[in-house]
């Protein structure tokens, strides 16, 4: 026989050519964004090098360069013609303006500081501003009253408010202060059955717990007005945020439902090809056509591809067509970083996800390989790309990925079948919708249990050394994984070490002695940080306030790495004592912290100066603490109740001042009222006995570490049934006063120290009772 008719055929090789146009255009609309108005060089260079390729002969060198050039050309005319617009020069005078458009995009209620207020997109078709009336178009983001919540996508609206600058290249202007639309005619009817099929996916989970009835939405069609912000940091924590937002992912699953429905009654070749599209468009209008939706769409096509015949090559060149399609017709999204996670993840999915699936499939039942492959593919192209925008890897991502994987379509079709058929029976809808609710269910535990587990992140460093080894790491795994899986016990061994991951083995390895620790419920803990206050109260998972900093920037540290604490919304400096400020840099240390909140008298001024610095070195905004203001941030309410100055001042000038100009915090959080009062003297006390009468509360931090300046009266009215004391071990002050534990003692407290108990935490049980545990 002869050999070249009995040797099997050679697998097809990949194709790059297509990928390395997409990936030409990508840089070029990265280039392009950067340079600004200066892209037109670019272009010009461009232009030249083009012309030297055509004269080289290289048909794919030239091909990239012109896409290039297309793209930066279309980055340079947005621009322009933003920049040319009215709108834009009115938005600029701040002009009053009235406004025809489409909305087109959903309301979403935002907390304003000045009361809630609804963020709307609209396309404008024409502006009335300073006597002149013009046709002209450009999208606008509205600022408006709760009225403009009732608005219907693809709705025609007249609107009026004060234009102002937008900071995003592709909106023209924003639209503040807008009063209540008034409304010239209603969507069209594809966005109506669109808004139908929405409300009816959310009556299908409507009676299930909140957050699964949250949580369904968004993984159908990206709703996620409803999640619980508490399951948003979860998801977050352990790589799952995927899921809450329309992704390629969602449309794959929507659509590869779909396919398989048609093919069981029988439908065949072209007409599939006739049902996918269909899919493909009914899922936009369900998800609405905002970019990040239509990325989202291309992306989940390009799925699709992946895990059909001849999956890898068809996927790749699919990949560089929606690449180079979507940086055309969108230049701003090449530097999005929803874009990058979205090409990464599914150009993992090309890559990784048929060898993974083969391998897990010579195993496992095929439906199941694939649900394990798919997000296993994503994650593992993801990771570096997170590490940058976060600093740190999660090392829970992958496992509770694939934990969480197999239930995702079930669930994500569940709930989507309990809207189209709640359209016409509501009650079997709700049935479909308590499948969806059991799978989902079965999701947010295990972001829940992953997200709580100690070390479930760990921090990375953003520079390019440690971005390439990631990178490097990630390359490994990519090339071992599937030779590991082919096999079932080396496979089942890989899956008890990402199951000892998910019970948090590692985490408690690297815990060492704060095995155990932060003790399950806990609320607040006063760092054991010396002579000094170091306070951190718990608002969601990893995130927590920090207040005050402590004189060491190692034990504050030392204290929130032990917290597993990655987000800090807000730091407050109670006031500029070293003691209380010194260790700021260590709160900073490889956490995303939003803002930094002082007392309003900037007293000793080289501390002032030095928080100052600290701050801006880290981009972080410093604004005084301002009086009477409530606020909710996670699980927490915090209400400032002193000082009482509106301005910032300057004080005595030597540090005499700062004591009683301590911010003095309420905190409300699982029932538990806090009061955390800095080193506030008598004369403070005094106004805060006038001020807040009857204040009745359940932890105390008490004032100056127990010093015996205190305003006994009061500090015995406030009743606490937990004392902190916050305390340097062997003090020269005397601190704590033994007056002051006996007061406290009298009125039946109990009474901690961190110089006797180490860290001191605050515990609140399911049931709401408030105990302590400390870790020495």
């Amino acid at each position: 026989m002869d050999p070249a008719v009995s040797a099997e055929p050679e697998p097809p090789r990949h194709d790059f050519r297509m990928p390395a146009l997409g990936a030409s255009a990508w840089g070029a609309g990265v280039a392009a964004a950067g340079m600004g108005p200066s892209a037109v060089w670019l272009l010009v260079a461009l232009a030249l090098a083009t012309v030297a390729a055509v004269v080289g002969g290289s048909r794919l060198v030239t091909a990239a360069l012109l896409l290039a050039a297309a793209v930066v050309a279309s980055t340079v005319l947005r621009h322009t013609s933003v920049s040319a617009s009215p709108l834009h020069h009115w938005a600029a005078d701040r002009a009053t303006a009235e406004l025809e458009a489409t909305v087109v995009s959903d309301p979403r209620r935002v907390e304003g500081q000045w009361g809630d207020q609804v963020v709307v997109r609209l396309r404008v078709e024409g502006v009335t501003a300073r006597g002149v009336r013009q046709r002209l178009g450009g999208t606008v983001v509205v600022l408006g009253d709760p009225a403009w919540s009732e608005v219907a996508l693809g709705e025609r609206v007249v609107a009026r408010g004060r234009l102002a600058p937008s900071d995003r290249a592709e909106e023209a202007a924003l639209l503040t202060g807008a009063r209540p639309p008034v409304r010239i005619r209603g969507p069209d009817v594809w966005w109506r059955a669109s808004g139908a099929l929405r409300a009816a996916i959310r009556e299908a989970v409507a009676h299930r717990p909140a957050d699964q009835a949250g949580l369904v939405p968004a993984l159908v069609d990206g709703d996620d007005a409803g999640l619980p912000a508490a399951i948003e940091e979860d998801f977050q924590v352990t790589g799952l945020t995927h899921l809450t937002a329309v992704s390629g992912t969602n449309l794959t699953l929507v659509v590869g439902a779909l396919l398989l429905l048609a093919r069981s009654v029988g439908v065949r070749r072209r007409w599939l090809v006739v049902v996918g599209l269909a899919g493909i468009v009914g899922f936009v209008l369900l998800a609405r056509t905002e970019p990040s939706v239509l990325r989202a769409a291309a992306m989940g096509t390009v799925g699709l591809f992946a895990f059909g015949p001849d999956g890898r090559r068809r996927g790749l060149r699919a990949l560089g067509v929606a690449v180079t399609t979507l940086v055309l017709v969108q230049p701003a999204l090449a530097v999005s970083a929803g874009f990058a996670l979205s090409v990464l993840a599914t150009a993992g999915i090309v890559l990784l996800g048929p060898p993974l699936s083969e391998a897990l499939a010579r195993w496992l039942p095929h439906g199941l390989a694939e649900a394990i492959a798919v997000p296993t593919a994503a994650q593992l192209a993801c990771t570096p790309v997170i590490a940058v925008l976060s600093g740190q890897v999660s090392l829970v991502a992958i496992a509770a990925n694939l934990l969480a994987g197999p239930l995702v379509g079930p669930a994500t079709v569940l709930g989507l079948l309990g809207g189209l058929v709640g359209l016409v029976v509501p009650g079997l809808g709700r049935v479909c919708g308590t499948g969806a609710g059991w799978c989902v269910g079965w999701i947010i535990a295990v972001a829940r249990h992953g997200a709580g587990l100690p070390g479930a992140t760990v921090g990375w460093g953003t520079s390019a050394l440690a971005i390439a080894c990631l990178v490097g790491v990630c390359v490994v795994i990519a090339v071992v994984l599937p030779r590991i899986l082919r096999r079932r016990a080396l496979g089942a061994a890989l899956g008890v070490g990402l199951l000892l991951v998910v019970l948090g083995v590692p985490g408690r390895i690297w815990s060492g002695p704060g095995f155990g620790w932060p003790p399950d419920g806990w609320v607040l803990v006063a760092c054991d940080v010396g002579q000094g206050d170091g306070l951190v109260l718990s608002v969601a998972p990893h995130t927590a306030i920090v207040i005050d900093a402590g004189p060491d920037p190692d034990a504050i540290d030392g204290c929130l790495d032990r917290l597993a604490i990655e987000r800090i919304p807000l730091v407050v400096l109670t006031h500029f004592h070293a003691d209380h400020v010194d260790g700021l840099e260590g709160v900073l240390r490889g956490r995303r912290v939003s803002a930094i909140e002082t007392t309003p008298v900037l007293d000793p001024p080289e501390a002032v100066r030095q928080v100052q610095q600290i701050a801006d070195a880290a981009r972080i905004p410093v604004a005084p603490a301002s009086y009477a203001s409530a606020r909710r941030y996670g699980a927490a309410v915090l209400q400032v109740l002193h000082p009482d100055i509106p301005v910032p001042v300057s004080g005595a000038g030597d540090g005499s001042s700062a004591n009683d100009a301590s911010v003095v915090l309420l905190v409300e959080v699982a029932g538990t009222r806090i009061l955390l009062t800095g080193d506030v003297e008598p004369p403070g006390q005094a106004e805060l006995a006038r001020l807040v009468p009857g204040l009745d509360i359940d932890v105390l931090k008490v004032p100056h570490h127990g010093s015996a300046h205190q305003d006994f009266g009061w500090l015995a009215s406030l009743d606490p049934e937990i004392a902190l004391v916050s305390v340097g071990a062997d003090n020269d002050y005397g601190h704590p006063s033994p007056r002051v534990v006996e007061t406290l003692e009298q009125e039946d407290a109990e009474v901690l120290r961190t110089d006797t108990g180490g860290d001191l935490a605050i515990v609140v049980d399911s049931d709401g009772a408030v105990t302590t545990a400390t870790r020495q």
